[in-house]
C-alpha cells in the first residue's frame, strides 16, 4: 500500500495528533497497540506530524532573562588542529541542514491559501494528507455576552421578522416572547413599554426600543457600545422571563369552561346500555338505541317528550353523539348511535389522547385564527427564513408546538359549518401544513411508496366529530372531492356528511399553498382568511419563480412542475396551462411563452422530476 496516500488526522484538546484511520489502544504499561495487529506486538510511540511554520510558535515568558552560556576553549587550547576541523566541519553542516529547512518551508508555503481580504491572517492550511481551516474570532465572539437580549413580538410581523434576521446574522443568542403564543404575556409588554406594539427588544431589563431605535443605534455605532455596557452584567430577575416549556399558560387554557350540557352526557355515558347490534346485516359495535337515550334524558331532566328530543339533537349537533350510518343528528324513533369516543376511527387520531375533550366547544374562526398564529411563530422560529429548510426535530421539542398539541384538541367537535367560504378555504389550507409537520415529527418522513400512502391517507384528525387524513383535506376537501392521482375512487361516498365543507369550484392555486414536506414542494406557509386568495397568488408566483418552470426557446420545450401533470384536471389541457402560468412568472419568462403561443407552432410540454427528500 503507498504509504504517501492522505491520512485523515483527528487533533485532540491536548493537541496531540494521531492517525484516525488506525485505533489506538494503550495498556496500563503506557505501550500503544495499533489495531489490524494480530501478532500481539506493540510500539511504544504514538505516530505525529510535525509542526508546520503557520501555527502559533511557543512563545516565552515576558520578563525571562536569558540565560548566558560560556564557551567551552578545551579542544581549541590543548588540541587547535582538530579543533580547526570540527568547527570547519560544523559550519557545512550547519548551512546544509539550514538550506534543507529552508526548502521545506518554501514547500510548505507553496500548500498556504490565505485570504486576500485578511492578509494579515492564515485562514487555511494545507499540507499534504491533512487540512486545516482556521476561524478567525472576531470581535463580536470575543466578547462574552453575559446578560440577556429579549424581543416580543407577534406571528406575520415584518418589523419582528427583521429583528429576528439582524440577531441571527450577527450570532447573537437572543429569547423571544411571541404574544401570539403566549397571550398572557401582552400585559407585561403593555405594562413595561407603555404601549402594545412590537417589536419591543430588552437588553436584561432596560428597554431599548422597537426597529427604527435598532437601525438608529446600528447606524451610530452606539449598538456595540450599549451592548458592552448593559449586557456584561448578568441578567437580574426583573428582566423579562423565558417562557418556560409547560408552563406560562395562557388563560384560556387555564380556565376551560366545561360544556352546558356535559352534565347529561356523562349521565348518558353511565346509564346507556352499549353493545354490538346486527344493523342492515351488518354488526355494528359499541351502540345505544335513540329510544334508550330519549328516555333517560326525559327521566334526567324531568320534562316532556318535545324538550327531550331537542335536548337530544343539541348534544349531536355538539358531536357528542353520532348516527351509526351518519344518517342524521338525531330523530324520535328506532335509530342507532354511538359515542364520539367509540367511533373505530378515533384510536388512529393524532389529536384524540384517551378520551373526547369535553369542554365548552371554542368558535371555529378563534380556533382557526389561533392555529395559524401558532404555527407561524413555528416556521418563524425553527424555519430557513425562505422556508426551504425546515427543523422538524427542534419543533417537537418546543413549546409553541405543544401548545399546538393541546389546541388540536378542540377541533375534536368544532362546528365547521359556522366558517365562511374564505375562513374554510384558509382553515383546510393551514390544517394540511400543520398536520404534515405533525405527521413528520411523530412519525418521520416518508421513505417510499408503500410509506407514503400510509402517511398521506393514515395520519388523521378528528375535527368536527369526523376523520380527517392529509388526502381527505386535499382531495376531498379543497379538490370538491375529486380522485387523487392513480386512485379509481372519490374519497367521499354519496351522502357523506363532510360534503358540506368543499368549496362550489375548485382553486388550482391551492395547489401552490399546500407544502408536503418534500423539496420539489411549495415553502410551508399559513394563510388569513382575509387575504388567502391574494397570499395563494404570491404562493404560486414564488414557485414558479423558484424553478417550477423552465423554458427552452430553440426546442420550443417548457418544463413544468409534474404537480401539474398530476392534478391536470384541475388546470385543464396542455396549451390551456400554459396560458394560466403566464399570469404567474416573471415578465421575461411570459414573454418567451407569448412567442411560443403566438407563432402558431407546436409547444413541447415536459415534466420534472419530483424530490421525494424532506425539506430539512
Amino acid at each position: 500500500m503507498n504509504s504517501d496516500l492522505p491520512k485523515d488526522i483527528v487533533v485532540g484538546a491536548d493537541d496531540r495528533k494521531i492517525n484516525a484511520k488506525e485505533e489506538v489502544k494503550f495498556n496500563p504499561n503506557h505501550q500503544v497497540q495499533r489495531n489490524g495487529s494480530n501478532d500481539g506486538s506493540f510500539n511504544n510511540y504514538i505516530q505525529t506530524i510535525k509542526a508546520q511554520s503557520q501555527f502559533p510558535k511557543p512563545q516565552p515568558p515576558p520578563e525571562e532573562h536569558k540565560v548566558e552560556r560560556t564557551q567551552s576553549v578545551f579542544l581549541s587550547e590543548s588540541m587547535p588542529g582538530l579543533g580547526k576541523y570540527i568547527r570547519d566541519r560544523s559550519g557545512t553542516l550547519s548551512a546544509a541542514i539550514m538550506k534543507r529547512l529552508s526548502s521545506l518551508k518554501e514547500e510548505v508555503e507553496d500548500f498556504v491559501v490565505k485570504n486576500d481580504s485578511l492578509n494579515f491572517e492564515v485562514t487555511e492550511i494545507q499540507i499534504p494528507g491533512v487540512k486545516v481551516i482556521v476561524k478567525l474570532k472576531s470581535e463580536d465572539d470575543i466578547f462574552d455576552l453575559k446578560g440577556r437580549i429579549t424581543f416580543f413580538s407577534r406571528s406575520n410581523c415584518r418589523d419582528c421578522t427583521a429583528v429576528r434576521r439582524f440577531f441571527r446574522e450577527k450570532k447573537l443568542p437572543y429569547v423571544e416572547i411571541n404574544i401570539d403564543v403566549f397571550p398572557n404575556r401582552a400585559k407585561e409588554l403593555i405594562e413595561r413599554t407603555g404601549k402594545s406594539e412590537v417589536p419591543q427588544i430588552f437588553f436584561n431589563e432596560k428597554l431599548l426600543g422597537g426597529l427604527v431605535t435598532l437601525n438608529s443605534l446600528r447606524n451610530s455605532g452606539e449598538l456595540e457600545k450599549m451592548m458592552r455596557e448593559l449586557l456584561s452584567q448578568k441578567c437580574p430577575d426583573t428582566a423579562p422571563k423565558i417562557p418556560v416549556y409547560g408552563f406560562d399558560d395562557d388563560q384560556e387554557e387555564e380556565e376551560e369552561e366545561k360544556d352546558e350540557l356535559l352534565g347529561i352526557v356523562k349521565m348518558l355515558r353511565q346509564s346507556l346500555p352499549i353493545q354490538d347490534r346486527l344493523i342492515k346485516m351488518k354488526i355494528v359495535k359499541n351502540c345505544f338505541a335513540g329510544d334508550d337515550m330519549l328516555e333517560s334524558i326525559i327521566h334526567y331532566l324531568d320534562c316532556g317528550r318535545r324538550k327531550g328530543v331537542e335536548t337530544a339533537k343539541q348534544i349531536a349537533r355538539k358531536h357528542f353523539i353520532k348516527h351509526v350510518c351518519g344518517e342524521n343528528d338525531f330523530e324520535d324513533g328506532k335509530h342507532f348511535y354511538r359515542f364520539l369516543e367509540h367511533e373505530q376511527f378515533i384510536a388512529t387520531c393524532f389529536n384524540f389522547r384517551t378520551a373526547v375533550n369535553d369542554s365548552e366547544t371554542k368558535s371555529p374562526s378563534f380556533l382557526a385564527d389561533r392555529l395559524a398564529k401558532l404555527m407561524s411563530a413555528i416556521l418563524e422560529a425553527y424555519a430557513s427564513d425562505d422556508r426551504h429548510h425546515v427543523d422538524y426535530y427542534r419543533i417537537g421539542k418546543s413549546e409553541e408546538f405543544r401548545r399546538y398539541l393541546n389546541l388540536t384538541r378542540y377541533l375534536q367537535r368544532v362546528d365547521l359549518r359556522l366558517l365562511t367560504p374564505n375562513e374554510k378555504l384558509a382553515f383546510f389550507l393551514n390544517l394540511y401544513n400543520a398536520m404534515v409537520i405533525h405527521a413528520v415529527v411523530t412519525i418521520g418522513h416518508p421513505d417510499g411508496i408503500l410509506d407514503r400512502r400510509g402517511f398521506f391517507n393514515d395520519f388523521q384528525y378528528v375535527i368536527g366529530g369526523y376523520p380527517y387524513s392529509l388526502s381527505i383535506v386535499q382531495n376531498g376537501i379543497l379538490r370538491n372531492n375529486r380522485k387523487s392521482p392513480y386512485s379509481l375512487v372519490r374519497p367521499f361516498g354519496k351522502g357523506d356528511r363532510r360534503l358540506q365543507f368543499v368549496p362550489a369550484k375548485v382553486n388550482p392555486l391551492i395547489h401552490f399553498g399546500l407544502c408536503n414536506g418534500t423539496r420539489s414542494s411549495p415553502t410551508v406557509r399559513f394563510f388569513s382568511a382575509q387575504g388567502v386568495e391574494s397570499e395563494l397568488r404570491s404562493a404560486a408566483r414564488q414557485y414558479f419563480q423558484n424553478g417550477a418552470i423552465e423554458i427552452n426557446l430553440d426546442r420550443r420545450t417548457v418544463s413544468l412542475t409534474r404537480i401539474i401533470k398530476w392534478f391536470s384536471v384541475d388546470f385543464g389541457a396542455e396549451k390551456e396551462v400554459v396560458k394560466w402560468v403566464m399570469n404567474y412568472v416573471d415578465a421575461t419568462k411570459a414573454g418567451l411563452l407569448m412567442h411560443l403561443l403566438g407563432d402558431g407552432g407546436p409547444i413541447s410540454i415536459v415534466y420534472q422530476d419530483y424530490d421525494w427528500a424532506a425539506n430539512l
